[in-house]
């Protein structure tokens, strides 16, 4: 029953996974994707590889809670913190914060999920990874990497299989995004494991110093500074 369980499973990851490629990456079948995997054994690794982490128990065990962020109150703060760059952020794409679909938070796979689904953005600023497509690939590398979450092992895998396959002139910029997310993501302290809420006015460059991303992708061509400086 087990192994037809997760076979259906696979089947489903799959069909989800061609429905975000259409899609060019809709919210709602990725949020798909990450609930279909969250009671799979590769959730319940990635739940044991963060809990292993220095304070990783403790964060879980204590369930701090998923990001609310007042984006109104975080504009406010200087520019160049970490708050006003996630608000400017979220401001520019024309994000609603809260887009990120509501999850129970009563077991450790669940709060892990939704930890990571709130604060994804957060690592997009600190990181310097924009938000396009190729971006994106490199931000969801770091948590891959450093936690194997199980989505974005999957999103990053598939990204690049189908790159190689139907887009070719586009193939090598994915490989060296991800490349350079997994880079962050060996070298950096875990990203999931970060109080963002409790440093929200200290300086973007502090955080980055503190969490060791010596090399953030700024002004790469799949980097934040990079887009933000295109028309449009």
């Amino acid at each position: 029953m087990t192994r037809f369980a997760e076979l259906l499973r696979s089947l489903n990851n799959l069909k989800l996974l061609a429905a975000i490629g259409r899609s060019g990456g809709d919210l709602g079948s990725v949020a798909d994707l990450v609930d279909n995997l969250i009671d799979s054994p590769q959730m319940a690794e990635c739940v044991r590889r963060f809990r292993a982490l220095p304070g990783g128990a403790e964060l879980m065990d204590g369930r701090y809670p998923p990001l609310q962020p007042d984006i109104d109150s975080l504009i406010q703060l200087p520019e160049g913190s970490l708050g006003h760059s996630y608000a400017q952020l979220i401001r520019q794409l024309n994000y609603d914060p809260e887009f990120f679909r509501p999850r129970p938070v009563d077991t450790e796979a669940r709060w892990l999920t939704q930890r990571i689904a709130t604060t994804h953005d957060i690592h997009h600023v600190v990181s310097g990874f924009g938000t396009a497509a190729v971006g994106e690939s490199g931000v969801l590398a770091i948590t891959a990497c450093q936690i194997g979450f199980p989505a974005y092992v999957l999103l990053t895998t598939a990204g690049q299989l189908a790159s190689f396959r139907l887009q070719l002139e586009r193939f090598e910029l994915l490989s060296r995004a991800v490349a350079h997310g997994m880079a962050i993501g060996h070298s950096a302290s875990c990203l999931a494991l970060a109080r963002w809420e409790e440093g929200w006015e200290r300086p973007v460059a502090d955080w980055r110093l503190e969490l060791g991303i010596t090399d953030p992708a700024d002004h790469e061509p799949y980097g934040l500074a990079v887009a933000s400086n295109q028309p449009g």
